[in-house]
């Protein structure tokens, strides 16, 4: 048994790790380049060969799943849902956390709700606040509850105490406490945990009118449904016609990411908007209140809580939500690098996941490995690659060019390099074009040329894979590294008056 020091010195090494990992591929790399940069230029070759078999297997996944996409989205699922035993007693526990939204943002998540394929009467709705924006939210609620209160089953507002200690202030801690508070209405009304889905939304998620009826199905049908998450797409469309294009590429990038990723759910991790069975809910202890990454975090808590029992069933039924934008194109760019940040920040359940691992010998080896390779190669590939790819792979040429030296590689790097950015362009061109068959409808406002914008705009793809991938991701495992933890920050949502 470990004591409290030497666990929190191992802990740390294990927190370590990651941004180790990052600087010493960056180190190398640099220091390599103008002392050897023909070992550099060799192997800048086989790494950009590696990324782009990688990247056409990718692109294969996203051509697969945008298919899948396209003929779920046709079904009926209400229908389907209907003919399995038990659709009628089935209860959805929603939970939207809030802090300092407009009402308007608010109003259209509710507002969609409503216009679901499925009974809104077994919708439990909870609007979940904070102390800390007590007046504005209350505000809010009331408009809310009486325009919508009498529309679902329940329509519950929680209220988080601010300053609760140990507790990171942000969206975990606020659908925690709130969880407890609905637990207790549940067991007044005598509800079956077993018979309780639970969405986390963020509030500015609006569901596809086939989301409840496509996850009811599965419920009803897929093996063991108790251990399992729900994970639907995420498409960020409530706003994207109006938001700079800069952001338009970062968030239709995170889409087919997490297309590619809906084909192999064997390395899925819950993300953002998703939903679970409540049983599993109450047996993990509910969402974490002292971590930034609540969403990922649930689903480790489920793979550690049943040995290894516990997976994410990936639906392709899309939930729709905002891309960043806020009133300047600057403070646009910030959020925007804020938020992927946040997001990279996930590499916390990096030592979690080891640190609970290790002790477990219930849960299979090579299930232990794999969850933890991926999370490790994950966070690395995010930080290095493009950095590697159109910088630092740049460096070891110029190097040996200003050296005068000579060698059959070094001649032909640049042609090698050119040829593998062109055959890299088919993929980029595919994207481009399926991400113009995902956009909604062009609102009134918006001119016709804006179509071509939304495909031309791909070309800046590199940009956002530095600055708002390698760059915020880098930032947060150093973070991480050095022990100074991120706290959550909220997503500013803005959206443009016509």
């Amino acid at each position: 048994m470990l004591s409290k020091k030497a666990a929190y010195r191992l802990y740390r090494i294990l927190e370590i790790i990651p941004g180790a990992l990052v600087w010493a591929t960056f180190a190398i790399a640099l220091v390599l380049s103008f002392v050897n940069p023909l070992f550099v230029i060799a192997f800048i070759i086989i790494f950009d060969a590696l990324w782009l078999s990688r990247i056409t297997y990718l692109l294969v996944h996203l051509l697969t799943s945008f298919r899948k996409f396209r003929r779920e989205s046709r079904k009926d699922w209400l229908s389907l849902a209907e003919k399995q035993t038990g659709f009628g007693e089935i209860l959805h526990l929603i939970f939207l956390p809030t802090f300092k939204e407009p009402i308007e943002v608010v109003r259209q998540t509710l507002q969609g709700l409503t216009q679901i394929n499925y009974p809104v009467n077994r919708l439990f709705v909870v609007l979940c606040g904070e102390e800390r924006d007590e007046a504005n939210f209350l505000g809010v609620a009331r408009q809310m509850e009486a325009e919508f209160g009498q529309t679902f089953f329940r329509f519950f507002v929680s209220v988080h105490p601010k300053d609760v200690p140990g507790e990171v202030a942000g969206k975990g801690a606020n659908i925690a406490y709130a969880g407890r508070q609905v637990q207790k209405q549940i067991d007044e009304l005598g509800l079956a945990y077993e018979k309780i889905l639970v969405s986390s939304f963020d509030i500015d998620t609006v569901v596809h009118p086939q989301y409840f009826a496509c996850l009811t199905y599965h419920f009803l049908t897929v093996p063991d449904p108790q251990h399992a998450s729900y994970q639907p797409l995420a498409l960020y469309n409530n706003n994207v016609w109006d938001s700079p294009f800069l952001m338009r590429v970062v968030a239709m990038s995170t889409t087919f990411w997490l297309m590619t990723e809906q084909m192999r759910p064997e390395r899925l991790f819950t993300f953002s908007s998703h939903s679970m069975p409540f049983k599993a809910l109450v047996e993990v202890g509910f969402w974490q209140s002292d971590i930034v990454t609540e969403d990922s975090r649930i689903f480790v808590q489920g793979l550690i809580e049943y040995d290894g029992n516990y997976r994410v069933v990936p639906l392709f039924i899309p939930l729709s939500m905002d891309t960043v934008m806020s009133q300047t194109l600057k403070q646009s760019i910030a959020n925007q690098y804020k938020q992927q940040r946040r997001w990279a920040y996930g590499v916390e359940n990096f030592p979690f996941m080891a640190w609970n691992f290790w002790g477990n010998k219930n849960i299979p080896f090579l299930k232990k490995f794999r969850y933890i390779f991926n999370q490790l190669e994950g966070i690395y590939s995010w930080a290095t690659a493009p950095i590697l790819i159109f910088v630092l792979g740049r460096l070891p040429i110029a190097v040996a060019n200003a050296r005068n030296l000579t060698s059959a590689i070094i001649q032909n790097t640049p042609h090698i390099l050119s040829i593998m950015m062109t055959i890299s362009m088919i993929g980029l061109v595919a994207s481009a074009f399926i991400s113009l068959t995902l956009l909604p409808p062009k609102p009134s406002h918006v001119p016709r040329w804006q179509w071509v914008v939304m495909f031309a705009q791909w070309i800046v793809f590199p940009v956002t894979m530095i600055a708002f991938g390698s760059i915020p991701a880098t930032d947060a495992v150093t973070r991480l590294m050095l022990g100074k933890y991120l706290g959550f920050n909220v997503t500013e949502k803005f959206r443009r008056k016509f």
